[in-house]
């Protein structure tokens, strides 16, 4: 039995009987966790998932920190742009979510991060990576499906900036494109699948400056045993559409052949079924420790429309913590 059969075994029977569950799932599908709450060594794993924790925020950090970054070279990020956009015009993808690796110097351990870190998800796992992400992935409340895609990021402080974001012809279709993703991917598992919000404004604050980010909101009904096959909906509807793309399958193997490096959990999900009900995190804003160094990975959504310089500014703007300082 594979280690993706019995995740997925794993989730449906404790969803079956009601036995609340942490999952860590990675982009590829390839090394998923699932660990039962009572079975969870703290020291080990500490998550906050809205109001589903094992280890409350702290408040702000009591001082200042280091934090430099230290992108890849434009020309190389071209190069794999250039293979995305190519692939765009055949007709095999239009579109998808090109990511990077940039090494970062930062004077915070990967807990004191997760700790002073502002953030609806935040997960740490061992001393290997941890992740602050804003992004719902699904959550199921009272046999209720809704997804959260994000897409659309801008710098909060240029002037009009909600305005230049919500009219970007580029950015409106990427949304567009993605909505359209989810709602697909939600009626392989959910009926009466509808768009319940459409393009609305989210502000997610930094230590260096605030984005605004756009999001909508997808939902449909689920079936009253859906707990029982809670490991198949999930894994159904994986990887998540807003850090792939579409088509969905060809474009994934486009991700895989064009970015030169592994995301490993990063653009992976990690979510809490509580007993009833279930939330649930794509794993983005993702620093992870590694024998260089610490690397942070970012990316953002290629189509026809993109231009290379604004998609490599907006990579490097995703490399931030949301952490407050006393002053």
């Amino acid at each position: 039995m594979s280690n993706k059969t019995k995740v997925i075994e794993n989730m449906n029977n404790w969803g079956k009987k009601s036995i609340p569950f942490l999952f860590i799932i990675d982009f590829e599908m390839k090394n998923p966790l699932a660990y039962r709450i009572d079975e969870i060594y703290n020291a080990e794993i500490l998550y906050q998932l809205n109001e589903n924790t094992n280890n409350p925020s702290i408040g702000a950090l009591p001082g200042d920190f280091i934090f430099n970054k230290f992108p890849i070279p434009l020309p190389v990020y071209s190069r794999q742009y250039d293979k995305v956009i190519r692939h765009i015009a055949m007709g095999n993808t239009y579109l998808l979510n090109l990511t990077c690796a940039t090494p970062i110097k930062i004077d915070l351990s990967l807990r004191d991060i997760y700790n002073f870190s502002e953030s609806k998800y935040k997960l740490l796992f061992r001393d290997e990576f941890v992740c602050f992400s804003p992004e719902t992935f699904i959550n199921i409340s009272n046999g209720k499906v809704r997804s959260y895609p994000m897409k659309g990021t801008i710098d909060a402080s240029i002037e009009n900036a909600e305005h230049i974001i919500m009219t970007d012809a580029k950015e409106t279709a990427e949304h567009y494109t993605i909505v359209d993703l989810i709602r697909n991917d939600l009626n392989m598992v959910a009926k009466n699948v509808s768009v319940e919000r459409f393009r609305y404004i989210d502000t997610i604050k930094t230590s260096h400056k605030n984005l605004l980010q756009v999001s909508s909101v997808i939902s449909g009904d689920l079936g009253s045993d859906f707990a029982s096959h809670i490991g198949d909906i999930i894994f159904t509807l994986l990887p998540a559409g807003s850090i792939s793309g579409a088509p969905k399958k060809k474009t994934v193997e486009i991700i895989l052949d064009t970015e030169e490096y592994q995301r490993g959990y990063y653009t992976g999900i990690f979510g809490y079924f509580d007993g009833k009900n279930l939330d649930s995190a794509v794993m983005i804003r993702f620093i992870e420790k590694t024998v260089d160094g610490m690397i942070y990975k970012s990316g953002g959504g290629i189509t026809s429309f993109s231009d290379k310089e604004s998609e490599y500014y907006e990579m490097i703007d995703k490399v931030y913590v949301p952490i407050n300082r006393k002053h």
